[in-house]
């Protein structure tokens, strides 16, 4: 089983596949070959679909779960062991069902900033609410990342291994400073802590759903909260007046995303405030207080 964990992690290196997903991938053929206490190069088509009947049923995960899990045993028999005897159809994805995402109003999201017990979970939730990111970008996150002169948030190597700039408002980067001032982060804004993985790491995503958690007890919303769910929105998370009526309902809304070929079939289109602000030209960007001008990178101490 070794010699065949080791070939299937220079088979994903090989593709330069990230970090998370290898483990997440040697996870699940680790789990596989526990269940059936054999290594997979011994197992046949009908010992796999009897597997993904297990996770489904006895196991009760949830579809999206099961799907990547069968994705990383396509991956070991297909381009691993090559077993030609194999076919697609024996390790099929389950139908996942569509839901709308939980929406939090204004005061929801209110209540929730203001339950965070510390500075720390503070600033991870107005990130989060302020500009959609998932939470293994959040963690990510650089000082250096942070320009206070073009007004946006540098993600580097988010998901798909794609670089973005995100706009922030005034609001947000006054958060960061007060943030910025209280913890001295040097390198990652969000840093592992010393007995951990040390100062010079990430903290782990963990960090970030502990957040949510807490300050969704903590404000007494009986929604299930999530980093997801600070990312769906009801309305701008910014003050400007002209910020403060764009939800997606409003016709404001909806001739800015017609004039620029972004029209959104529905509320599951819609991640975050700026969604809808990719395709925009900067200067119609939908925040009154952001403006993405050029000019020399700032930082949170300028």
């Amino acid at each position: 089983m070794a010699q065949l964990r080791q070939r299937m992690l220079e088979e994903l290196q090989r593709r330069n596949y990230s970090s998370e997903t290898i483990r997440g991938y040697i996870f699940a053929v680790r789990e596989l070959a526990e269940h059936y206490n054999k290594s997979p190069e011994q197992m046949g088509a009908e010992e796999l679909r009897h597997y993904q009947v297990h996770l489904l049923q006895k196991r009760k995960l949830a579809p999206g779960t099961v799907e990547i899990r069968i994705s990383a045993l396509r991956f070991l028999f297909k381009k691993v062991l090559k077993r030609r005897d194999l076919a697609f159809d024996d390790l099929v994805f389950p139908k996942t069902p569509k839901k709308l995402p939980v929406v939090l109003s204004h005061e929801e999201v209110n209540r929730l900033i203001e339950a965070a017990p510390n500075l720390l979970y503070r600033t991870i939730w107005m990130i989060l609410y302020g500009t959609g990111l998932r939470r293994a970008e959040v963690v990510h996150l650089k000082v250096s990342d942070i320009d206070s002169q073009r007004m946006v948030i540098r993600v580097r190597q988010g998901k798909g291994a794609r670089d973005r700039d995100v706009p922030m408002s005034a609001k947000l980067l006054e958060a960061l400073r007060e943030y910025w001032r209280w913890n001295k982060p040097k390198e990652y804004l969000f840093p592992s802590s010393p007995g951990h993985r040390g100062l010079d790491q990430p903290a782990s995503d963990k960090t970030v759903w502990n957040a949510c958690q807490t300050a969704a007890k903590r404000a007494g919303l009986r929604k299930p909260i999530g980093a997801h769910t600070a990312g769906s929105w009801h309305g701008s998370p910014h003050d400007s007046a002209s910020a403060g009526s764009l939800t997606w309902k409003t016709p404001r809304f909806i001739s800015i995303c017609r004039s620029n070929n972004f029209t959104p079939r529905s509320t599951r289109s819609i991640r975050s405030p700026f969604v809808a602000t990719r395709k925009l030209a900067p200067e119609r960007l939908p925040c009154g207080s952001v403006r993405v001008a050029m000019g020399r990178c700032g930082s949170l101490n300028d």
